[in-house]
């Protein structure tokens, strides 16, 4: 199985540098720059999970040659100008960006491929070019297609996964998948992001506690909407089992001065939500903070 990885950043850097050193056909597909910091010194991986090495795959700015798997690791933000790197059809597509509304443009774009509904559940950054720092001991790709066609690739993906040491599964449905991710990623995001702390002093605060939960209930709610079962309890029970100092990739990009994700993920359950007539005051109330906070 040959494995491109477009964007090599924390989450990509990581599923690379794993499928590379565990022996599968990977290379990473980035900006020329980034291709030769990976080309001379290979990607440092600092994980509490999989331990600190150095993998080295090959690394590309364009796409050209037939692979076997495309996995879509940009940022929402970037993900427009990232595939057109890629010239080629793979045989599947496998995204793990944050939010919904890339399937779909996915499935424009490869026509040829199959795309499937998929997440990861991770806490990596990339701190520069070929450095990717994994934080937290979570870590879970889902994956899920509503075309039979894709079962059998999938199930092979997910065993090439976890001999990666990198847990995966297939799940009962695409918007179980994509809303099990989005509900509680959310959640963390907006509160991280709107008062600028760690999930720790969240959680303990019980003004700030209930703007969590509050987050948590609302985006249920339209979940149910949208075809998926997902109750209360599994991602406040996530969330309260995490460690303190979990933090969001939009918090970190905020801090950074990087445009947040606004769009992709909040946005994605605001815009469902009024597809259903569904308010979500608390969500729409930690999105105004941090417009405001991005704008100041």
């Amino acid at each position: 199985m040959r494995i491109a990885v477009l964007g090599p950043g924390g989450v990509g850097g990581l599923v690379a540098g794993a499928l590379e050193r565990a022996g599968t056909d990977a290379l990473v597909v980035a900006r020329e720059s980034t291709c030769e910091t990976i080309s001379r010194h290979g990607l440092k991986i600092q994980s509490v999970l999989l331990g600190d090495f150095a993998a080295h795959p090959s690394a590309i700015p364009r796409l050209v040659d037939p692979v076997d798997i495309l996995v879509v690791a940009t940022k929402a933000t970037g993900l427009e100008d990232s595939i057109g790197r890629v010239e080629t059809d793979p045989k599947l597509v496998l995204p793990l960006l944050n939010g919904l509304d890339h399937i779909a443009m996915l499935r424009e774009r490869f026509a040829g491929s199959l795309v499937v509904a998929g997440t990861i559940r991770v806490e990596a950054d990339r701190p520069r070019p070929g450095v990717v720092v994994h934080t937290s001991k979570f870590l879970m790709v889902d994956m899920a297609c509503s075309d039979p066609a894709a079962n059998a690739p999938m199930e092979e993906l997910t065993q090439t996964l976890t001999h990666a040491e990198i847990p995966a599964r297939v799940g009962s449905s695409e918007a179980q998948v994509m809303w099990s991710k989005l509900v509680r990623l959310n959640a963390l995001a907006c509160t991280t992001s709107a008062y600028d702390m760690p999930l720790g002093p969240i959680r303990s605060t019980p003004e700030l506690r209930a703007e969590l939960v509050g987050a948590i209930e609302e985006g249920c709610a339209v979940a149910a909407a949208e075809g998926a079962q997902i109750p209360v309890g599994d991602p406040l029970g996530e969330l309260t089992a995490a460690h303190d100092t979990l933090g969001s990739s939009m918090q970190r990009d905020i801090a950074a001065g990087r445009e947040p994700e606004l769009d992709a993920i909040p946005g994605a359950v605001l815009r469902a939500a009024a597809r259903h007539g569904i308010e979500c005051p608390t969500i729409e109330r930690l999105v105004a903070m941090i417009r405001s906070r991005v704008a100041d």
